[in-house]
Order: structure tokens, then sequence, then C-alpha cells
């Protein structure tokens, strides 16, 4: 690569700005996309991103935003050309907590429990909550519209933000951080650029809602006859309020947790085939546990429910959480064939898994499939790997079949194949192949309408 352009870009920044893209910058965690070497900007406030999109704009230069990098479809590498990975990492500041208002306003570089801390400091909660949290930048996850734990409570990224600071493909500043709930004067510009995977713009601060803290939780891991009383005790649990997280795990990732050495504490002597991790987050007056105790005994009574724990400390609700969350690690240390982030209207998810399991498993004798997931708001993970003692690579020719039934399988039933990591380059062909007509129809008209130059991450989203 020549970057005959790099001088001058240098010449336009203070020192420090630039550097060369090292192996982190060019892969997704999961290994399955790989970018092309180039330059990594690192600006320090939102001026300086400016400069950059506008030096780009007239040069005709790419320009990749990055946010922490734990995207998992290639949206934050670098496409081929010579592209400009632009990486928010040095705009951290929290710029403001409104604890009247319960917001805060932070730049998009600031890390998930950073805000999470700086809104406990306000005695309020920042809702987004996920397993990389520690490592997720708020731009990134406003550019994908992330959801996470708690959106069956909160909702979405998208739902927890109140206004937006970007720069435009022009490379001006959309001044856009208001505070303000109610705001109707002409297009919603905001909704526009989350989810839009830094194909629109780049966002470099958010006016984000907060909320009061829950003065008392409740954990408990119940295990469940299928996903049909899984969905059952969901029901019960809403009519008492206070859910903030309903996880569906099967047996399979408990099974992997063992398999790969995971450090955490198995709940059941034998996995059960299907349990559900159930939160309540409740006022003072209301006593989180008895609630669940009540939860436990109705979902007996209905047969519903076969066994349970509910957590006695905070110690143990963090060892049950930890089987969560160490579900992922473990599906990277086996080696998944193909990874599905999926949506589905809650009724169809017991009759989904039913036969998409069933022509999976008669596509590849002894498959082994993962499905766990925000059963909550229909979202699963439904991961599928080779049969035990095999690899993936005996199985990447099957790769493309095995996607493709899994998606038949979530279209028929009006759900998404992209539920909450985006369609970065991954998941292209299949938005091309699945979306609906007009829709792309309009997206590319915004595209070219705001980005006519595309220099704005191309190759993400829509097919360059």
């Amino acid at each position: 690569m020549t970057h005959g352009w790099l001088e001058e870009l240098s010449r336009r920044l203070p020192p420090g700005r630039l550097r060369k893209a090292g192996e982190g910058d060019l892969t997704e965690p999961r290994g399955q996309w790989r970018g092309r070497a180039g330059i990594v900007a690192v600006p320090r406030d939102t001026g300086e991103v400016a400069e950059i999109v506008r030096f780009a704009a007239r040069r005709g230069v790419p320009v990749v935003p990055r946010g922490g990098g734990t995207g998992l479809v290639g949206g934050g590498t670098l496409p081929e050309g010579e592209p400009i990975l632009l990486s928010l990492e040095r705009m951290t500041a929290i710029r403001g907590v409104h604890p009247m208002e319960n917001v805060v306003v932070a730049e998009a570089g600031a890390i998930l429990t950073d805000l999470q801390e700086a809104a406990a400091k306000a005695d309020r909660l920042f809702p987004l909550s996920w397993a990389a949290e520690g490592s997720v930048r708020l731009g990134g996850a406003l550019a994908t519209n992330a959801g996470g734990l708690n959106v069956i409570r909160y909702g979405t990224t998208r739902e927890v933000c109140l206004g937006i600071e970007a720069v435009l493909p022009t490379g001006e500043v959309m001044h856009g951080l208001k505070r303000l709930r109610k705001d109707n004067t002409g297009y919603d510009l905001r909704n526009l650029l989350i989810g839009a995977e830094g194909t629109l713009g780049v966002i470099t601060a958010a006016t984000m809602r907060l909320f009061p803290r829950p003065a008392r939780m409740g954990t408990a891991l119940l295990v469940v006859r299928g996903p049909e009383a899984a969905l059952e005790l969901l029901s019960l649990a809403q009519r008492r309020g206070g859910v903030s997280a309903f996880e569906l795990i099967s047996e399979q990732g408990l099974r992997f947790l063992s398999e790969t050495g995971a450090a955490v504490r198995q709940p059941f002597a034998k996995p059960p085939p299907w349990s559900i991790l159930v939160e309540l987050g409740v006022g003072p007056e209301e006593d989180p546990d008895a609630m669940l105790e009540r939860l436990f005994a109705e979902g007996a009574e209905a047969d519903l429910v076969e066994d349970g724990i509910i957590a006695q400390s905070e110690a143990q609700r963090r060892e049950l959480w930890a089987v969560r969350e160490m579900i992922p690690e473990a599906n990277r240390a086996v080696g998944a064939i193909v990874s599905n982030d999926v949506s589905l209207p809650q009724s169809e998810i017991p009759d989904f898994l039913r036969a998409c399991d069933a022509r999976l498993g008669a596509e590849v004798a002894g498959l082994r499939i993962n499905c766990f997931g925000h059963l909550g708001d229909g979202n699963l993970h439904y991961n599928l790997f080779p049969p035990e003692g095999g690899n993936r690579g005996d199985h990447a020719d099957r790769a493309g079949i095995l996607r493709d039934i899994v998606t038949d399988e979530v279209m028929a039933r009006g759900g998404s194949f992209s539920a909450e990591h985006g369609i970065g380059r991954l998941k292209v062909d299949e938005l091309e192949r699945h979306g609906d007509p007009a829709r792309l129809a309009a997206m590319r008209v915004i595209k070219a309408a705001l980005d006519p130059a595309g220099i704005m991450n191309p190759g993400a989203v829509l097919r360059g």
C-alpha cells in the first residue's frame, strides 16, 4: 500500500493521531472475517473526526468507524482499497450525568462498564448489559443497535438513546445531543444513524437514558420442561412485574462449559435439557426471593418447572450469571461451523426449534446444536458445532447449506436472521436474498443521498 494521501492527512491532524493497523484491528472475535492492513486514525475530539471525514470525502478515501472490536459480523474491519480505520478509542469522556433528568451524556468511545459505574455513583442504572460490556464502546452499541440481557425491560440501545452527535459523510457535525423526551422538529436522523453500522456517518457522542436502580434484586436458575414451558413461565413472571432478564440455556451449552474447562461452578450434577436464568429487580417494599419462590411453586404446579436454584447471596447471583456469560467463550473454544443470531415471534420459537433441529440433524449426523439467549425478547443464539470428536473444518463445505436451513426456517416464521449483531460484511448476501425489495431500494436511496461518494464503511450492510 502506498497511502499517497497519508502525509497530507498527517499534516492536518495533531501528532499521534495516526498509526498502522495491528492484528487486533483486522479481525472480528471469531476469526471469520479478516480485513486488509491499513491506517488507524485515533482522534481525540469531534472536531478531529470531522477533519478526517472531510479529508476522506475530498480524496475519496474509505472510512471504517470502529468501536471496541467486539462485533461478530465484520462491520468494523477494513475492506479492499486504502481505507482509514477510524477508532473512537480515545474519545471516552462522560460529558455529564443529570440524575434529576435520568440522563447521561457520553462520547462514543466510552466503555459500557464506565457508563454503568457513572450511573451507579448518581444512584441510577445504565441498563445496557451483555457479556462483553467491559470492552464494548457506546458508539459501537449504537451503530449496531445492540440488545443484550435487559431488553425485555429497558429496550434495545435505540430505545435508551435520546440524542446523538455525529459527523456526517460530508464532514459536517450534526449537533443532536438534546436531553429531551419530545422533539418533533423534522426527520428523525437519530434513529436513522442508530443501527446503520457507520454507513451513514460516525457517531461521536450520545445522550442516553438512565433509570432508577432496583432496590432489591433476585436471581434464579430454573429447570423447565422445554421451550414451551419456558414461555409459559415467562408469562407467569411478567404478570407480577420486575422481570429484568429471562435467559434460555440448553444442555449443550452446559456440556460445552465442562468440555472446555470453563472456570464456573456447574449448577446441577447432571445438565438439564433446558433451563431458564431469570432475574427480578423490584422496589424496597417487595421481596424478590419470595417472588421467585412463588414463581417456582406455580411453575411446578403447572408442570412447567422441575427443579431450581434461587441465589441466596450476591456471590451466588454472580455464580449463576457466570454460567450464562461463559457460554459464548466455551462456544469459541469448541469452534462453531455456523453461528446464528436470530429473532422470532416468541410463540414461533418451539416449532422453529423442532423443525430446524430435525432438518439440520438430517444434513449432518451427530451435529451438536447450542441454543441459548434472550428468550424474553425472542432473540436466540443458535449455533451449530461438529459432532463430538470432530472439528469445524471437517464440515466447512456444509456451512452455507446449514446457514441457509436456519435462515429459511427463521424467515418462514416472520423472524430475522440478524437480531442484535447487525449485518456487517458477513451477512450482506443474506440481506440481499431475504430483505424486502422495497426496503432495500429505500436504503440504497438514503445511502446515496447522505454518502454520495460512498466512503462510509463501504461493503457493510449494502453491497457496494
